[in-house]
């Protein structure tokens, strides 16, 4: 034991390079696996919030089917959940994964 002690001490000023080299390396890792996949969903559901037409069927977080009937300037959606029953909601709320699911399901059982 005391032995390890003694070689781990002795790596001196050698061993700082290392460490530094495994802390970035684990840094760039985490980068790749985790945030930068992160940003690319969130950038491509903000550009699928302020593509949203009048008409487009979508799915909120909540699970919350409807027919977009207006879309506000502020950042607001006027949603048919069945004729003639409307709900106001966010943009936010809207689930992509979802939204996107149930496009092609129709889009599928159309063809």
């Amino acid at each position: 034991m005391t032995s390890l002690v003694v070689l781990l001490q002795a790596q001196g000023a050698g061993g700082g390079t290392l460490q530094l080299v495994l802390l970035g390396g684990m840094i760039l890792i985490f980068w790749l696996f985790m945030i930068r996949p992160q940003a690319k969903k969130a950038k491509l559901a903000k550009q699928f919030q302020e593509n949203l037409q009048k008409g487009e069927r979508i799915v909120t977080i909540a699970g919350i089917h409807g027919k977009i009937n207006k879309v506000n300037e502020d950042g607001t959606i006027d949603l048919e959940t069945s004729p003639g029953s409307y709900i106001k909601i966010e943009k936010s709320a809207i689930s992509v994964e979802w939204t996107n699911n149930i496009n092609k399901r129709d889009a599928a059982a159309t063809k």
